[in-house]
């Protein structure tokens, strides 16, 4: 359980890293332009998780967890998870010091939000309890957005909880360092149109909502229908991505890329870290 004394570490260990100086960052992370529609799904298969997709400029990474006796693992499946790859060696440890390094400024030098999106697998209330609790830790506290009373304070990282969301339990919460990420589809998971303050993030799967695969042309009515529904995500102040778009190197998936940057789609999802960055900074 989250006590008020917890919350109010939360809040003094935020206070007190905004003033803490540490070493600037290297050359090489000044020189990184953030890529604000760069999402590394599943993150944490690539060689150095995080770090590949910072060093590309990506602004949104995603990390399944597990709960296996106590701990936080990070992996696709139970069977590969190991107890050194934990939540907090891999992320929030590495996400720490990098704002620490910018004076508090973000992950980036320039200014940029970042998402932290959560895909909690197995049972969703124990491993979200779990997850508070590495949360609201004086020593990752401050860097979360933050809702409070109604009220959102953008910090530089934003944690949003996908796969299984305890819904009804962040609902109920008064005070709280992540967010919900709805689904389109459905208008019962809290979809477009929901309270941004606890939906920032609306997805789905691509297939499941569209045809199209980058091949040919894209039918008119799919692209009506994909530029509707981001103009009304925006409208609420939500923002949108697919999961499972076509993510093989080609024209196909250039095509495909070109359409969801036109319909102003929030995340572009992909795997090819290299292939997404130089594709957003070709346009």
């Amino acid at each position: 359980m989250i006590t008020p004394r917890r919350i109010l570490a939360a809040l003094l260990a935020a206070v007190a890293a905004t003033s803490l100086a540490t070493a600037p960052a290297s050359a090489h992370e000044r020189g990184v332009k953030p890529l604000p529609q760069a999402h590394s799904h599943n993150d944490y298969e690539h060689t150095r998780p995080l770090q590949d997709a910072l060093d590309q400029g990506f602004t949104s990474v995603e990390a399944d967890i597990f709960l296996v006796d106590g701990q936080l693992l990070v992996a696709h499946d139970l069977a590969d998870t190991r107890p050194d790859r934990t939540l907090e060696s891999l992320y929030l440890e590495p996400l720490r010091k990098r704002v620490l390094a910018n004076h508090g400024v973000g992950v980036y030098r320039q200014r940029a939000e970042f998402q932290l999106l959560i895909d909690v697998k197995g049972d969703a209330n124990s491993t979200y309890a779990a997850l508070e609790k590495r949360l609201y830790d004086p020593r990752y506290s401050f860097l979360f957005s933050l809702y409070a009373f109604g009220h959102v304070k953008k910090r530089a990282v934003t944690a949003v909880i996908s796969g299984g969301r305890p819904k009804d339990v962040m609902l109920g919460q008064k005070f709280r360092l992540a967010f919900y990420d709805g689904r389109i589809k459905d208008q019962n998971d809290l979809g477009i149109g929901s309270d941004p303050r606890v939906t920032p993030l609306v997805s789905d799967s691509w297939p499941g909502m569209f045809t199209w695969t980058g091949e040919g042309p894209f039918p008119a009515e799919e692209r009506a229908k994909l530029h509707d529904l981001v103009k009304r995500a925006h409208a609420a102040g939500q923002r949108v991505r697919f999961w499972a778009t076509p993510d093989v190197a080609g024209p196909g998936r250039d095509a495909l890329w070109k359409e969801l940057v036109a319909a102003g789609v929030d995340h572009l999802n992909t795997d090819d870290l290299p292939g997404l960055a130089n594709f957003l900074r070709s346009r």
